[in-house]
């Protein structure tokens, strides 16, 4: 019984985060990061400016000019929830960020019968990573990210390692950014007997930034392509941010791909120092929609 709760579990992950990357666990990973970029279509690797998009593209981090702390809480389906919280500081003048991240599906039924439950169990996830970046050439910076990943399943654990690496380059002109990443590379030992394969991730894109002439509104338009390197399928993501007066910001975006969501939304709210940020995607076929509230406090 217990082996049939294990794959009803990750057929349903799989089944929300990406249709066609069965070949793959540790769906957790693939976990949006952060309520601004998640609004924007969850693509991440360009536009970054704050400190979640680090996860995404960990070059990014050379384009923050401050420290920040942030913290975020990711509401999702059938009991699934997820925690993270990440830090960015300047040691040695080069940059640094610090995650950590904690996701749980609570209260799996266990039964050998129909009829009443034996007992309930936890599906724990972890990871901590630490990142850093550095410019290579002129606007041309690289980055890269270690992770410590660890997974629980009832009485079975499992750790491991990965690698991110990203590119980002803004010399073309003002406002524009391309960016580039390759995530999740890595090992795992085994969970009782098989080894969990990470969900290896590449990403490309680009962002457009301007001033509306005369006006206190900025607008951000950004598009992107990612893939799942163990399987075939492509996502086209497409977002925009418009903000007024750096106070407020509307967010939206696209994503192609995946059966069960397509739109994402949300907003964001800038006072001094303290950003809210909140971002809704809206889930088909009744399996409860997605809520991500994040705050960050930057010094």
């Amino acid at each position: 019984m217990i082996k049939k709760v294990f794959y009803i579990l990750l057929i349903i992950t799989n089944l929300f985060y990406a249709q066609s990357a069965g070949n793959s666990g540790l769906s957790f990973l693939k976990l949006g990061s952060g309520s601004r970029n998640i609004a924007m279509s969850d693509l991440g690797v360009v536009a970054g400016t704050e400190l979640n998009a680090v996860i995404y593209n960990p070059s990014i981090l050379s384009l923050l000019n401050k420290s920040q702390l942030s913290f975020s809480h990711n509401q999702l389906i059938l009991d699934l929830r997820s925690e993270l919280l990440g830090g960015s500081f300047s040691l040695f003048e080069i940059p640094f960020a610090v995650f950590i991240n904690t996701t749980t599906i609570s209260d799996i039924e266990i039964r050998t019968i129909p009829g009443e439950t034996i007992s309930k169990f936890n599906a724990n996830y972890f990871f901590a990573g630490l990142s850093s970046s550095f410019e290579i050439l002129k606007d041309f910076y690289s980055g890269f990210t270690l992770k410590y990943i660890y997974e629980n399943l009832y009485t079975d654990e499992a750790t491991g390692y990965a690698f991110d690496f990203g590119l980002t380059y803004t010399g073309f002109v003002n406002g524009l950014s391309v960016g580039a990443s390759l995530r999740n590379i890595g090992t795992m030992n085994k969970l009782r007997n098989e080894e969990t394969v990470l969900p290896g991730d590449f990403r490309i894109g680009a962002s457009y930034s301007l001033n509306v002439v005369d006006t206190k509104i900025f607008l951000t338009l950004l598009s992107g392509l990612q893939k799942y390197l163990k399987n075939d399928n492509y996502h086209i993501h497409l977002g925009t941010e418009i903000g007024y007066d750096n106070f407020f910001f509307v967010r939206g975006g696209y994503l192609s791909g995946y059966e069960s969501k397509s739109v994402t939304t949300g907003f964001g709210i800038r006072l001094k120092s303290f950003n809210l940020d909140y971002a809704y995607v809206p889930i088909k076929y009744g399996l409860g929609d997605n809520h991500i509230l994040t705050f960050i406090f930057t010094f």
